[in-house]
């Protein structure tokens, strides 16, 4: 079954309506493991809207967990990257407007500027996913660009209802099994919650999902540690 990678943003949101430590993003994260999350995921915004860079040192320092990193290719953050040293680094599309990340990278039109990047991350012995639309070009431009994992953006299948929720999960299918044919790792994530989440979870190609906001949702009642169990379970 797919690896579970819980993002533990919005803890920090919370937090920081009000400033102060409480909630503790590491605190979370520890739960988190006690539920049975196989890795981390935190986003280090430029705009440090949640995360702050403390957090992800103190995550990495604290949970013996992978840490997965989301990033934009900006500078400052790319060198906290490289000295965090998390297990991997998952680039991502940022805007300072939005609420949440809207849709994949263009790794089409970034290439260069990826070809110059990934190979620090590699110096450091860092993976390197890619957050991409379920697109034959994309995914072709990930490999030429010698990224290790792609990881298939699912919001718009997380969005959709009916037939055109069919139609999303058959192009996320047709996308890892081509990802698989580049020897590239597949993971998935975005939009995931528990009622959606099991289609998904059958891909047998897709090693890793990444959810966020559904589990800190569910937390706010259950608690992270049950909340991440129950997810677990769903992935079973």
């Amino acid at each position: 079954m797919p690896k579970l990678g819980v993002n533990i943003d919005h803890i920090a949101t919370v937090r920081q309506t009000r400033g102060g430590e409480v909630p503790s993003p590491r605190f979370a994260a520890l739960e988190a493991r006690k539920g049975g999350a196989d890795g981390i995921t935190v986003h280090l915004r430029e705009d440090r809207r949640h995360i702050q860079d403390a957090d992800v040192f103190a995550v990495k320092k604290a949970v013996h967990l992978p840490l997965n990193l989301e990033m934009a290719l900006v500078p400052e953050i790319i060198e906290i990257a490289l000295r965090l040293r998390p297990a991997q680094v998952c680039i991502v599309p940022e805007k300072r407007e939005e609420l949440t990340t809207e849709g994949g990278l263009d790794v089409l039109a970034r290439q260069s500027l990826l070809k110059r990047i990934i190979p620090k991350f590699h110096h450091k012995k860092i993976q390197v996913s890619l957050f991409i639309e379920p697109s034959a070009a994309q995914i072709e431009a990930a490999f030429h660009v010698k990224a290790d994992i792609i990881e298939i953006h699912t919001g718009t299948y997380a969005n959709a209802q009916g037939r055109k929720k069919h139609a999303e999960l058959l192009r996320i299918r047709k996308a890892a099994d081509e990802a698989l044919r580049y020897g590239l790792k597949v993971h998935a994530g975005h939009g995931l919650d528990y009622q959606n989440v099991k289609p998904i979870a059958r891909i047998p190609q897709i090693e890793e999902l990444n959810i966020g906001h559904s589990i800190v949702s569910r937390a706010l009642f259950v608690g992270m540690k049950q909340a991440v169990s129950e997810m677990k379970a769903l992935i079973k």
